[in-house]
């Protein structure tokens, strides 16, 4: 249809293209077609003619604003384009058709980039805002995507020389190359720009040829390429296959990418060019949009935008600064605005570009002279207002819903789209347009916002001068304007002192003002003062919507919102005659011209209104009567019916007689022949609704219609096929067309309107001030971004549902809005949609807001009764007003009639309130009653009544202070309890306050466990030093304790000054972090003691996390830890040494933290600890060394047992030997060898074997000897420890030979092991009973060798020996024997005779132990009545005990000899009475200090065999037989002695 409309010749001025859109206009490859989108379609001009572009048509589908387009380039498609839009979709259409031929949907996001792929014919590419890409193949249905990049796509461009590549731009600056034929796509990652990509040009010539301005580019990245010459290696690789790529960016700069080498080779900056004569206010701060075309065939020229509006030729070729050229040299050939899109097309000779901006204007350029060739002009809103000068014929002025209006000289003949536009000042959609009778270029125009002014357009400078605006705004939207007479007080004046002709407004609120044009900065005068005062009106005056002036300015047409149309007679507005014809608001009044041969016609007058229905009044019988009461007209002279929907304008035709042209929100424009009532023709080439209509007055057969397509159209009458308006089918398929409009975001629900689709009439919605004579919507006549989408996108409501009936055709529209459509239910006329439409729940009952309940509903009921009763009612209230005045009682002639006490006296009226209030009692409304109580005075039986019932209400109690203040005190104490009985204690406090009862709201808050907020108030209201607060605050801090809140309890004890609470508090959880933070409140509080002691607390806890450094900062505050500071710095270094000889597989969870101290590894252990605590902690003196061994000397460590935690004992034995290391610095060599001794023990007892090898190894690399030398010989006790010392050396020696043995020694030992005992496992069971601890021990060496209780056959123990082999090296036999000497020491006669008593003590003592435990279990199963059998197998138990435990199979014989009767008491006494005897004949110094077992290494010795010196093998046998009376030693030495 819009092809037919082409070539119907209509001339239109079509709606503006997209705004924001890096690609959204395209010339077809044939160079005929230019298209662009507008909204949600895309207008196309034919640009095949040499001059002005015409109108092609439009490409109609898309619902809502279309954000991509492109032509197909591939040779022989030429017709095909496709659209992406907002809507999610793309669409594929033929030009030709003006169809669609496919579509698409595959995007989630809305898309923001297309391109039609100039080598693949069928493929699309098109890219969306989450950074998706979809290539989509249109002849196979086939599609891919891509993800290269998680960014917004902001342009995309495919290649014109390899059909897989494809460069996408990105929102933060990022260039992509892809290629969509790999799985791995990017190709490129171009990263220079730090703003959005714009736009993206290939390069149309292949290759990389260099050009010679490039090389400055090169010497900032030298690169190899610059060394060979002319760059010859190059020239076949990358001249051939590459290609450049330009890039534009809102950075300011266009860059130039080499394909090949992945990086920009040229960056161009935008020069400041000079802005002239740009018509855009200069406080409009526009951004940016530097788009970018490389024309075709020009391999070393890019076109690019700038910053105003201008458009720059870019010679890549130059060297220096200045590269570019402007186009358009003469004064407003540029653009005045940024430029979004540029394209071109080769024609025959010469290249075309064409540019879309955001001045809304279409240029086209030649390149070949840069200049401007044609524009376009476009609209971007509503079309309200046409208006024809009838000064300088063929001016057509054009009222815009952008906020300009533009003034187009229909008749130029050089430029047939010779358009001025003027925006100054205006500011809001344009409304109203009206040229001044007789000056010329005098322009009046009216907005939607209320303004009203006037525009010099014919004088030179007319282009930047502002308008001069009435200082009389309309509170809303003007809708008509006309140059009529002067009226009073305008027209009192003399000849010269008035204009000739004055402005008249009518705007929504409804009201018409005067303007007087010479003063607009005067007050206005509104007309209805006068029409009041010359017809002597008292009653309300309608609301003005239309005004109409006969043309020789004799009488007045005002139309009014009901409907009705006055006529005055100027100039005192004598009111003539009301045509009570239109029952809605009249949108349109025309008076027919005058210059007809008959004059009679220049009566008529023509009025359109919401309803359909055009009205046509002949007002010559009127005008010429006498009569003088204004008369009433109800009889129309012609009735013009066929249209669907509401008139919005009329236009006589000025070359005929009674002919008319309606425009019509049915969309189509109608003219008819108004004597005949005949309709002639019907204009259907907008896709929208027709909002203004004006006869051409050149040419009778064109007319000029504007719409809210954004369109203006000239049509011919001749050349349209159809006379009437569309009915039924047709009107459908209008709606249908309507419902491809954008979807509008709603707002606001307004209320439904009408159940029944055809009967009810809608208007009716428009009735009150809301009322409104067109629908304006919002429109893209905005400066900023968003303003333009949403302008796009709210253009028309949902669905435009047109139904017909016979007596009213009405719209389904609510017209109450002019800022934004506000779609509603509408009515269920004709679905548009597929799915039948969903009933809506009306929104009445859910919006309406409920009616309050009436506080005097009887007296109410009692005035809605019947008529009758009423008028007894008026009768009987008289009556008694008559008897008041006689003096007499009124209230008894009452009687039933309680609700006339509204009228009479005082004492009625209190019955009256009486009454209601019982029922509100009674009817469960106490607020109600309490309410009319105070409205009658009575309070204070209202607030006892509440109390009482525990109804007090906050209301009440503010109220109570009225009945005065021992009332109020009263109320606020039982309104508080009420509220304690709620629960609501918070609330219950705060009024307590309001009686200034601090103590009781605080008392009330802490009983219901409300610390924090009582402390808020007694803070707040009572002196510091009360004792309540501290109260507060212990009392919180012990319920925060009990519940766990330390850090919390802590506060509160610091609130109550008791620092060395929180400190108490704060440690009690025990982590780290908590003791430490104790420890520094300690501090501060000047607890020193204890902060010393938690800090050793904390130390301690980061040592077992191996945290040495975090140890040593805790402890460092407190000069009374400096011997633990020395203790913890030995550990540190002693665990580092022993991690150094046994590095450990397993990584532990948390690593050491380490201090990173320098070590003299070669000085031995002593030397090298003493060293570091002289450097770093800072042991000078020995003064120091010997206050930190006092220090350190006062404490004491438990015995440790193999239950002790490896770091606590780590941590023993690093106490002793900093006592030893203090010693041998203060040279006290007796303490030292008693402090070594004591961390060799140490580590024995918690029976870490290896940890006791170590530590000698470590302390004493050489042995004794050396110590020996340096103690004094005559002190015993000194020596005495040092012989142990040397035992246990020893002891570690004997054990290490005896695992690590020589391989011959190996076979020989193998042939000696029979099945008996393992040795080791008597070692172990004779240790458990000399020092009553388990035989588990954590070393590997240790389990290894004792198997437990089974027998150890030879295999497992090859196993050991060789585990054992492996781990440290063979010593060789010699070696060996030597060694094997130095252990004489542990065959000491004297100590094994001493253990062995020892040994019969612990014996005997678990003998008794035993019979005790033995006893209690006696007695509780007597308890329990259980049969003797326990008894038996208590015995049992008990002999296994004494024998410990039977052995298995070989050794299972001599078990059961052993089983012997229980041993009674006093033997038990005897025999340990005998044994401390004994124990006490050994000289003391043999017990003070512990040795190794003697028989233990007896055996060991024998075990060695071959290797062991005979000496030592006679003396070790000789020990057993004499001492080796235990049972475990006799198992473990039968063999030998055997």
């Amino acid at each position: 249809m819009a092809a037919a409309a082409a070539g119907a010749g209509v001339r239109v001025l079509p709606a503006s293209p997209n705004w924001y859109s890096s690609r959204c206009s395209d010339a077809s490859s044939d160079g005929r077609l230019f298209g662009f989108a507008a909204r949600h379609r895309v207008c196309l001009l034919d640009v095949g003619g040499a001059a002005a572009p015409a109108f092609y048509g439009e490409l109609i589908g898309h619902t809502d604003r279309i954000s991509g387009f492109a032509f197909c380039h591939c040779p022989g498609q030429s017709g095909l384009c496709a659209s992406s839009s907002d809507d999610g979709s793309v669409k594929i259409w033929d030009t030709e058709a003006l169809a669609p031929v496919g579509e698409y949907s595959l995007h989630q996001n809305a898309i923001s980039a297309l391109h039609w792929s100039p080598l693949v014919k069928d493929l699309i590419v098109s890219g969306d805002e989450k950074g998706i890409i979809v290539c989509y193949w249109h002849n196979r249905s086939d599609s891919q995507q891509f993800f290269p990049e998680p960014r917004t796509i902001f342009c995309l461009t495919c290649s014109p020389h390899h059909e897989n590549l494809v460069a996408i731009g990105y929102k933060d600056g990022m260039v992509v190359i892809i290629d969509i034929s790999r799985k791995r796509e990017v190709l490129h990652r171009l990263r220079g720009h730090d703003d959005e990509i714009h736009c993206l040009a290939w390069c149309p010539v292949p290759g990389e040829e260099r050009l010679p301005a490039w090389q400055d580019e090169l010497q900032v990245v030298p690169s190899e390429e610059g060394k060979v010459p002319n760059g010859e290696l190059t020239q076949d690789t990358t001249t051939k296959k590459g290609c450049y790529l330009a890039s534009g960016s809102k950075d300011q700069t266009i860059r130039i990418w080499s394909c090949t080498r992945g990086r920009s080779v040229m960056t161009l900056k935008l020069p400041p060019t000079k802005r002239r004569g740009g018509a855009v206010d200069p406080a409009v701060k526009e951004r940016i949009w530097l788009t970018v075309h490389w024309p075709s065939g020009r391999s070393t020229e890019i076109v690019s935008s700038c910053f105003g509006g201008e458009l720059l030729l870019w010679d890549l070729t130059q060297s220096g600064k200045r590269k570019w050229t402007l186009l358009g040299s003469s004064e407003g050939q540029n653009h005045s605005r940024i430029v979004f899109n540029l394209c071109s097309v080769k024609r025959q000779d010469k290249e075309l570009l064409f540019s879309i901006s955001m001045d809304r204007d279409v240029k086209c350029w030649d390149l070949s002279t840069l200049d401007c060739s044609w524009t376009m002009p476009s609209l971007g809103g509503f079309v309200y207002s046409l208006a024809f000068s009838p000064v300088d014929t063929g001016c057509l002025a054009i009222g815009v819903g952008d906020s300009m209006i533009r003034v187009w000289n229909t008749l130029s003949m050089n430029n047939i789209y010779d358009v001025k536009t003027f925006w100054q000042s205006i500011k809001s959609k344009v409304t109203a347009l009206s040229w001044h009778p007789t000056k010329e270029g005098c322009l009046a125009f009216g907005t939607d916002d209320g303004k009203v002014g006037i525009f010099d357009t014919f004088s030179s400078s007319a282009k930047n001068k502002p308008p001069q605006i009435s200082s009389t705004y309309h509170k809303k939207t003007v809708y008509t304007l006309a140059w009529g007479p002067p009226t009073p007080p305008l027209s009192s004046g003399g000849e010269g002192e008035q204009p000739s002709v004055t402005l008249y407004s009518c705007a929504g609120e409804g009201i018409v003002f005067q303007h007087n044009p010479w003063k607009l900065n005067g007050e206005a005068n509104d007309i209805n003062k006068v029409i009041r005062d010359t017809n002597s009106i008292k009653h309300k005056l309608p609301a003005r919507t239309e005004i109409s002036w006969k043309p020789d300015g004799k009488l007045l047409a005002l139309g009014n919102e009901d409907g009705s149309i006055e006529i005055f007679q100027a100039p005192e507005l004598k009111l003539l005659c009301t045509i009570q014809q239109h029952h809605k608001l009249i949108n349109a009044i025309r008076w027919h011209h005058e210059h007809g041969s008959q004059p009679e016609l220049s009566y008529l007058i023509a009025s359109g209104s919401i309803n359909a229905t055009i009205y046509v009044h002949n007002l010559k019988s009127v005008v010429e009567s006498t009569l003088e009461s204004p008369l009433t007209i109800t009889e129309p002279f012609r009735t013009l019916a066929g249209h669907t929907a509401k008139i919005t304008s009329l236009s006589w035709s000025p070359h005929h007689e009674g002919r008319l042209v309606s425009a019509c929100y049915d969309g189509t424009a109608q003219v008819w022949d108004v004597m005949k009532e005949e309709p002639l023709c019907n204009y259907r080439g907008h896709q929208g609704r027709l909002l203004s209509v004006q006869w051409s007055p050149v040419d009778s057969d064109s007319v000029y219609t504007g719409a809210d397509d954004f369109s203006v159209h000239k049509w011919h009458i001749s050349k349209q096929e159809h006379t009437r308006p569309p009915q039924g089918k047709k009107s459908i398929e209008l709606e249908k067309k309507r419902s491809m409009q954008p979807k509008v975001k709603t707002k606001k629900k307004k209320k439904p309107i009408g159940k029944s689709p055809a009967k009810q009439d809608l208007s009716d919605a428009i009735n009150g001030d809301e009322s409104a004579k067109e629908m304006l919507l919002e429109e893209n006549g905005v400066s900023d971004h968003e303003g333009e989408k949403e302008a796009q996108e709210a253009e028309l409501p949902d669905k435009v549902s047109v139904t017909v009936s016979k007596d009213t055709s009405t719209s389904a529209y609510d017209y109450s809005s002019f800022s934004l459509p506000k779609p509603f239910v509408t009515q269920k006329a004709t679905p548009v949609k597929k799915d039948p439409p969903k009933e809506k729940p009306t929104p009445d009952a859910s919006l309406k807001k409920r009616k309050p309940r009436s506080i005097l509903p009887f007296s109410t009921f009692m005035d809605h009764r019947s008529k009758d009763e009423l008028h007894q009612d008026c009768l009987r209230l008289a009556t008694c007003l008559k008897t008041k005045d006689n003096n007499e009682d009124v209230s008894p002639d009452l009687k039933d009639r309680i609700h006339l006490g509204l009228f009479t006296d005082r004492a009625s009226l209190h019955k009256m309130i009486d009454v209601e209030g019982k029922h509100h009692l009674e009817n469960g409304h106490p607020e109600l009653f309490q309410q009319l109580m105070l409205w009658k005075g009575d309070m204070k039986g209202v607030l006892q009544a509440a109390a009482e019932r525990g109804e007090l209400t906050d209301q009440l109690v503010a109220i109570s202070p009225m009945v005065g203040y021992q009332a109020w005190v009263w109320t606020v104490e039982a309104f508080v309890k009420q509220l304690c009985f709620q629960e609501q204690y918070v609330k219950a406090a705060s009024h307590l306050l309001s009686i200034h009862k601090v103590c009781e709201a605080v008392e009330l808050l802490k009983v219901n466990h409300f610390y924090r907020e009582a402390i808020v108030i007694a803070k707040a209201r009572l002196r510091p030093e009360d004792p309540i607060l501290r109260d507060l605050y212990t009392s919180w801090a012990a319920l925060l304790e009990k519940d766990g809140h330390y850090s919390m309890a802590a506060k509160c004890y610091l609130g109550a000054s008791s620092p060395y609470d929180a400190v108490k508090v704060l440690a009690k959880k025990g982590d780290v972090t908590s003791l430490k933070t104790a420890a520094e409140l300690a501090l501060i509080s000047g607890e020193e003691k204890l902060s010393a002691t938690l800090s050793f607390r904390c130390a301690q806890d980061l040592l077992l996390s191996r945290n040495w450094v975090g140890a040593q900062e805790v402890l460092q505050q407190h000069k009374t830890l400096f011997g633990q500071r020395l203790v913890f710095c030995l550990n540190e270094l002693l665990c580092k040494c022993l991690s150094e000889r046994n590095p450990c597989d397993r990584k532990s969870p948390v690593p050491p933290c380490y201090h990173s101290w320098e070590l003299n590894r070669e000085a031995s252990f002593f030397e090298m600890v003493i060293e570091v605590w002289q450097n770093v902690l800072g042991m000078d003196t020995t003064e120091q060394a010997t206050c930190a061994w006092e220090q350190l000397r006062s404490i004491e460590h438990p015995p440790s047992t193999s239950n002790t935690h490896p770091k606590q004992v780590l941590f023993h034995i690093s106490h002793d030997l900093t006592l030893a290391a203090l010693s041998y610095e203060t040279a006290t060599w007796d303490e030292a060898v008693k402090s070594i001794l004591g961390a060799v023990t140490r580590s024995y007892d918690a029976g870490s074997f290896t940890l006791m090898q170590e530590i000698c190894s470590i302390i004493l690399p050489e042995g004794c000897d050396n110590l020996r030398h340096k103690l004094d010989s005559t002190n015993s006790q000194s020596m005495n420890a040092c012989r142990s010392l040397e035992g246990f050396m020893a002891y570690g020696l004997l054990y290490d030979l005896w695992w690590n043995a020589p391989k011959d020694s190996l076979v020989l030992q193998k042939a000696v092991l029979d099945p008996v005992l393992c040795p080791s496992e008597q070692t172990a069971l004779e240790k458990s009973c000399i020092s009553g601890q388990s035989s588990s021990e954590e070393t590997p060496d240790q389990t290894a060798v004792e198997m437990g209780e089974n027998l150890c056959n030879t295999t497992e123990v090859h196993r050991c020996e060789t585990e054992n082999n492996s781990r440290t090296s063979s010593v060789n036999l010699v070696d060996s024997q030597s060694k094997l000497n130095g252990c004489e020491v542990l065959l000491s006669e004297e100590i094994a005779a001493l253990q062995n008593t020892q040994r019969d003590i612990a014996e005997v003592q678990q003998i008794l132990a035993d019979m005790i435990h033995q006893h209690q279990q006696q007695r509780n199963n007597l308890q329990e009545n259980t049969n003797g059998s326990t008894q038996e197998s208590n015995l049992q138990q008990n002999s296994e005990t004494e024998s410990d435990k039977p052995c298995s199979d070989s050794n299972q014989m001599n078990c059961k000899d052993e089983v012997k009767e229980p041993i009674t008491l006093p033997e038990l006494t005897k025999q340990l009475l005998k044994a401390k005897q004994k124990l006490a004949e050994f000289p003391d110094n043999l017990k003070v200090f512990p040795f190794p077992d003697v028989l233990e290494c007896c055996l060991v010795l024998l075990h060695i065999g071959s290797q062991c010196p005979p000496e030592l093998h006679e003396q070790a046998l000789d020990l057993l037989r004499k001492h080796g009376s235990a049972n475990t030693y006799k198992k473990a030495g039968r063999r030998f002695l055997t």
